[in-house]
């Protein structure tokens, strides 16, 4: 079975006053200035999606909310940080390779303009975004057209990457299932993600006030389709029309908190290989269940429902596998479920050390620079 992977990651940033860089202090042309300087690989759009507005020329490009005047055109674009996403790969290591070498140019550029990385998976000081100026008619009836686009409250606040897996032998009703399989089993995988344990300004009484809020709300799987008809019909949306040819059958993983070792990307990589190709676990949904998402995102792996889940679920996928070299990847994840910690605990222990949001996130992306 021939397998392709890709990663989305969402960079946040402090700036150079040492705080955090978002859409109510950081104008569009700050981040634009960075992705300017960074390279660009002339035959990635038949790859990877440019957009109506040209923002994603590249393979950075600026994450964020895009303001219309009372017509098509964008005329603003409120900022939260950076997206770096890679081509499409064979294997996991590559992908993984592909975005160590992006982030590391990014950072490079970043840092000439005062901006320095840290990891985050939801804003550590503003529960929710508010557009300012507020939302004109035009905007309005965009987002009603579009039911996924009114969480933009929520996405806004909220930085984690999607992992892209792709059959291309499949038939898309076998992807759509993987799908179904992905989301049912999203609230058990999501604890080896855990990074946003801030909230408001203080610590949240969890380990991902981003799982529990969005999840639910926004889609744990996405699965691309070439046809009208091979869409189910479901808030949040489990199917989408793909917008390029190389988009058709993939798999998007989107519920994960974001991970400032990208190792721990190829981990969970190789657990939805091991997911798809295992035949033993039957649970399927179309929507994710949100208050066990929100369970998860409370206890993690201190709980022994999500903990016992998750056991199983890595040991499927360790069969699954069985002699592929990619089971050596999932370690790390075998080492959380032991010791039950998430990033989340590490960052919490870091905070009740030091005492300050910045200065904890200043202690991310150490090993990945």
């Amino acid at each position: 079975m021939v397998f392709l992977f890709g990663i989305e990651h969402e960079v946040a940033f402090l700036n150079q006053e040492g705080k955090f860089a978002d859409f109510a202090c950081t104008k569009f042309a700050e981040f634009a200035q960075i992705v300017d300087r960074l390279p660009i690989y002339p035959d990635d759009h038949l790859q990877l999606r440019v957009g109506d507005a040209g923002i994603r020329k590249k393979r950075w490009y600026i994450e964020g909310f895009e303001r219309f005047g009372n017509s098509d055109e964008v005329i603003d674009c409120h900022s939260k940080g950076i997206e770096i996403r890679t081509t499409i790969h064979s294997d996991i290591q590559g992908a993984i390779h592909e975005l160590s070498n992006s982030f590391r140019l990014l950072i490079e550029v970043a840092a000439d303009f005062g901006f320095s990385p840290i990891l985050t998976s939801f804003h550590p000081y503003k529960p929710v975004f508010e557009p300012q100026p507020p939302l004109n008619e035009y905007e309005i009836k965009q987002l009603q057209a579009y039911p996924d686009e009114q969480t933009a409250n929520i996405y806004m606040v909220s930085y984690g990457p999607d992992l892209n897996i792709s059959v291309p032998d499949l038939p898309i009703e076998q992807v759509i299932d993987i799908g179904k399989k992905l989301t049912y089993y999203s609230p058990y995988i999501v604890p080896f993600s855990f990074s946003s344990p801030f909230y408001n300004g203080t610590l949240w009484q969890g380990l991902s006030v981003r799982t529990f809020i969005r999840t639910g709300k926004r889609p744990a799987a996405l699965v691309f389709v070439a046809e009208q008809e091979q869409l189910i019909k479901s808030v949040p949306s489990l199917t989408k029309i793909a917008r390029l040819p190389a988009e058709v059958g993939r798999i998007e993983f989107k519920a994960f908190d974001s991970c400032d070792d990208f190792l721990i990307y190829g981990a969970l990589l190789a657990l939805l290989k091991g997911l798809i190709l295992d035949e033993s676990l039957t649970g399927r949904a179309i929507t994710p269940d949100a208050s066990l998402h929100q369970l998860s995102a409370k206890e993690g792996f201190d709980n022994e429902d999500i903990l016992m889940n998750a056991t199983t679920i890595v040991q499927a996928a360790t069969a699954a596998l069985g002699d592929d070299p990619d089971v050596a990847l999932l370690t790390p994840l075998k080492l959380m479920l032991e010791q039950r910690q998430t990033k989340s605990h590490q960052l919490i222990e870091v905070f009740q050390r030091i005492g300050s949001i910045e200065n904890t996130l200043k202690e991310t992306y150490l090993t990945t620079r």
